[in-house]
Formats: structure tokens, sequence, C-alpha cells
């Protein structure tokens, strides 16, 4: 079994989680703004429609990007164009959105919270805890802001912090299963495993279809060591929130970094066989399958970088499949020339801090310095 610390590389975006936008709805406090042009606003509203319809994301962004396009200070058209941008994983794009939406609406929830996701998602978790920090000070009253804020420090290794604003929320709302699911998950990160079981039954008698309690108290059986106690929490999860696929995908991750790739490329399917294009699946399946590759036996490193390939069709400006197939082709199908542009691509998109710029940075220089790769 590889230890995490070798293989924790290979997921990049696909961090266990607990809670997806904090765990809460935000509410959106429009600002004093000059009035809006005509013709974004119906644009804005055009989109809006389309993206409403399934399947239509594709046709709503256009409409979106031309209402900002018209009149930039429309935050309510940046905020649904970074919500449009995240789901089909330009990350980059989104976040640029939602930085000037919250610019222009510092004091919607909504906005920060999503921005403080997308920023998590790109594996900056400070940022986005510095930006929901700064809006809870503004509104301490904000919950959905708060929980998220939770996630974000103890993404980041606040624990303590984390902790305390839980309990933030907790004081105003004693009962909340999302703040008692997130402040039991941070008790688990700080290996008190008896505080974070004990916080994550309350937050089922709370609320008792809960489903970040119940992929919290997944988490927790993993930490226990019981996989399935485990697997039932994350299947019922599941069942609880169709729409994520969190909870068994925990399970695969999990199962992935300890380097059991069999295992966690069955979980991972398992996931695509309910949503066929789930694209963490995809991407965790196709580092499952690479891991199970061998010099002899190339096919594994083909199927995973039919499944790259595919997400990125879908979505060109996915980080984390553009990062993944970059790292195949240059240290397991000795394609440095296909290698290149990919990891070029993903320094140019990757945040600042992203622990795998090191890495990709070594490994152009390596290409630049060798003969064979001219």
């Amino acid at each position: 079994m590889r230890s995490p610390a070798r293989a924790g590389w290979v997921l990049l975006l696909l961090a266990l989680s607990v809670a997806a936008c904090g765990g809460g709805a935000a509410q959106s406090k429009a600002p004093v703004l000059p009035p809006a042009d005509p013709g974004a606003v119906n644009k804005l509203a055009q989109g809006v429609a389309a993206a409403k319809e399934p399947g239509n994301g594709a046709r709503a962004i256009p409409l979106l990007t031309a209402a900002v396009n018209a009149d930039g200070k429309l935050w309510e058209a940046r905020y649904n164009l970074g919500l449009l941008l995240a789901e089909s994983g330009d990350l980059a794009g989104a976040e640029k959105q939602l930085t000037e939406a919250r610019a222009l609406a510092p004091n919607a929830e909504d906005v920060v919270v999503a921005l403080a996701e997308v920023q998590r998602r790109r594996d900056d978790a400070e940022a986005a805890a510095e930006a929901l920090l700064e809006f809870v000070k503004a509104e301490p009253k904000a919950v959905a802001a708060r929980i998220a804020l939770v996630g974000a420090l103890r993404d980041s290794g606040d624990i303590d912090a984390a902790i305390k604003h839980a309990r933030e929320v907790l004081v105003r709302r004693s009962r909340d299963p999302n703040a008692l699911a997130e402040l039991a998950a941070s008790h688990l990160a700080r290996g008190e495993v008896d505080t974070a079981e004990l916080l994550v039954e309350e937050a089922l008698k709370a609320d008792s279809k809960s489903a970040v309690a119940e992929r919290t108290a997944g988490l927790i059986a993993l930490k226990r060591g019981d996989d399935a106690v485990a697997f039932q929490h994350f299947a019922k999860a599941s069942e609880l929130d169709p729409k994520d696929t969190t909870a068994r995908s925990n399970m695969a991750t999990v199962l992935l970094l300890a380097g059991v790739y069999d295992r966690a490329a069955q979980e991972f399917r398992g996931v695509l066989e309910a949503k066929p294009k789930d694209v963490d699946a995809m991407i965790g399946l196709a580092a499952a399958r690479r891991g199970q590759g061998k010099r002899n036996d190339p096919g594994p490193y083909e199927e995973s970088e039919r499944l790259l390939q595919e997400v990125l069709e879908m979505e060109p400006k996915n980080l984390a499949a553009t990062l993944n197939l970059g790292l195949l082709y240059a240290d397991f199908m000795q394609k440095p020339a296909q290698a290149k542009p990919l990891l070029q691509r993903f320094l140019e998109d990757a945040p600042k801090n992203h622990p795998a710029r090191p890495i990709v940075q070594k490994k152009l220089a390596g290409q630049a310095a060798s003969p064979a790769s001219k």
C-alpha cells in the first residue's frame, strides 16, 4: 500500500469534501448601483432562463457573457456566469467573474460563498478563508458564509479557527445540522474522533436527512477503519443528495490516496454508473487506472488517457484533467511533446500557490534541458 504522501498529488481537485457551498442558503443583498443597461438585463434574463433548462448551460454562457459585455456593472450577470463557468470546469474564468461580482456587491452573501467554493476547488483555501472572514466581520449574522468559512479554514490547516467559527454559528442556531457536521469534521481533522462522532450524531438528530452529516459520518467511520459502515453512510448521503457524488467519491479518493487502485477504480466506476458524465469521478478513475498500469501492460494508461481527453472535450479548462493528462504523458506514456503544452497550460491557469506548481515547473525545466525533448 502506498502512503498518502506519495500518491496525494494525483488527485488535485478531488479533495475529501464535507459540504459543497458552505451548507446553507445564502441571502443576496443588492447594492445601490446606477440603472442597468436594458439590453444587458434582457440578456441576463435569457441566460438565467436557459440555465434552468437541463443541458442548456452551454447556451446560457454566451448569453450571460453578452450581458456582462454590455454592462460590466451588472453583478447578477457576473454571478450567474461565474456559477455556470464553475459548473463547466472553467474555474479560473469562474473566479474572475465572481471576484468582479463580489467587488460590485460586497454585501451579497451568495456571491462570496460561491467565490470561496471556487477558490477551494482551485486548492486556494487561504484565499477562500480570507474572503469569507472579511465578509462575516462585516455581516456577523451571516450563517451560510460562516459555515463555508469553517470548511475553508479547515482546508487551510487552521483547525482552531474553524472550530471557533462553527461554534459562532451554533450560538445563534444550536441545532444547525450543517454547522454541527462542519464542527464534527473539524474535530476529526484534529484527531478527536470521539468528539466528532458525538457531534455528527447530534447533527443527524437535528436533521436525519442531512447529506452533509451523513458524509461526515462516513469520514469518521473511515477514520475508525470501518469501511462497511462508511460505505453505508456515503450511500445514504448520495441517496439524500442525488446531485452530489461526493459521498462515494470520498471513499474512492481515500482508497486512491492509499494506493488501493483496484478498489478505487471500482468505486469510481460505481459513481459513473449513476452519473456517466461525473467529471470528478472520471478524473479519479483515470488516476486509479494510471496506478494500475505497467510498462508491459499499457491498457490502463490508455484508458486513463481516454478518460482525461473526454473530460477536456467537455471542459477544456479543467485544471485537474489538464495536469493529470500532462503528467500521464510525461511520466508514464513517455510522450514529452504531448505533455509540454498541457503542463504549460496548467501553469498559466493554476493559482500561484497550487501545490503541484513546483512539480510541473521542475518537469518543464527538465524537458527544456533534455536534448531528446527538442
